[in-house]
């Protein structure tokens, strides 16, 4: 089989391609022949060290494909069960043994390109707003990078919510596709300062009831600053670096503010909770009432294009590679 691994941390050169032994699942494991691969910026993350692992680091959180083979005790899939999976990292190669607790089958109705697209930031998304902050009908929020695979999906989750959305972009392209998800009202953050524009928007009515921010060390001040008293942040990434500690209270002189650092695998820790959230997800795409956006693929040797062009902020959606 052949896998990307990182020998030592850096920029997108370090991912490397291996050639590995065929694995044989354990007890309670199975192994998949990856169709296609979700990229996401943890991967980012564990390529530069701000997430340690040992080395050499297995990159990849997300894929789609077959099971090939499955261990003792394994209920769950049988070879030959297509199947997505999320969290289980080592998924930039040709094949990885998952939990099998963790596999999804994947419907009839989608293909592994979308299954693979839909997992992490769709699963994401879902535990964003429907379990973090829940949405209701006429809450008022931001959504960073909205133009992005996981920004997109939360405009759509969010409008099914009926909540009132602002997204901020980086492009008129990118803002133009994030009002086609649904979104009210864009700001362009390269030509406008989004608090100012969000303040603007909201004159005449209350600030914010949620800032989702997957930005971070850049924007978390200012994302304080579009919210109405007793209001929340959700900082769920940290594409411009991680939030510094800052004095708590700040939440208290900002309005008794509430402020939480949230992850995908703390909200899909048990399979019950992990199927409740993809069999929506899938089942959405699949009927047409989350649409995804595939902005483009690699081949499995491109990772390292396929990163500078994600850490570049060329893309608008998701990102997949392909194995050889």
């Amino acid at each position: 089989m052949k896998a990307i691994v990182v020998e030592q941390y850096g920029g997108p050169e370090q991912l490397k391609m291996v050639e590995l032994p065929k694995p044989s699942p354990g007890p309670a494991q199975a192994l998949v022949r990856i169709a296609a691969i979700g990229v996401n910026y943890i991967d980012v993350y564990f390529r530069t060290g701000l997430y340690k692992a040992d080395f050499p680091v297995a990159i990849g959180s997300e894929a789609s494909g077959v099971v090939e083979a499955i261990g003792e005790g394994v209920t769950e899939a049988a070879p030959g069960d297509r199947v997505a999976y999320a969290m289980a990292r080592g998924s930039y190669a040709t094949h990885q043994l998952v939990p099998s607790w963790q596999l999804v089958k994947i419907p009839a109705a989608l293909d592994f390109h979308s299954a693979a697209a839909a997992m992490l930031q769709g699963m994401t998304a879902h535990y964003l707003v429907h379990s973090t902050f829940p949405l209701k009908p006429g809450h008022k929020i931001l959504i960073h990078a909205a133009a992005g695979g996981a920004g997109l999906l939360v405009v759509q989750m969010a409008k099914m919510l009926g909540a009132h959305v602002i997204g901020t972009a980086g492009s008129a392209e990118k803002a133009k596709l994030a009002r086609e998800a649904g979104a009210d009202e864009t700001i362009l953050y390269n030509e406008a300062d989004f608090e100012t524009e969000v303040k603007r928007l909201c004159a005449g009515g209350s600030l914010l009831d949620v800032v989702y921010d997957s930005v971070g060390a850049t924007t978390y001040l200012r994302s304080l600053n579009c919210l109405k008293p007793r209001g929340t942040l959700v900082l769920f990434g940290q594409s411009s670096g991680a939030v510094p500690p800052f004095d708590l209270g700040l939440l208290a002189a900002k309005g008794s503010l509430y402020v939480t650092r949230p992850s995908l695998a703390a909200y899909t820790a048990t399979r019950e909770e992990l199927l409740g959230r993809a069999n929506d997800v899938l089942g959405w795409v699949g009927n047409g009432k989350l649409n995804l956006r595939i902005d483009r693929t690699y081949r499995l040797s491109e990772a390292a294009e396929a990163h500078l062009d994600l850490e570049g902020r060329k893309t608008a959606g998701k990102i997949l590679l392909i194995p050889e």
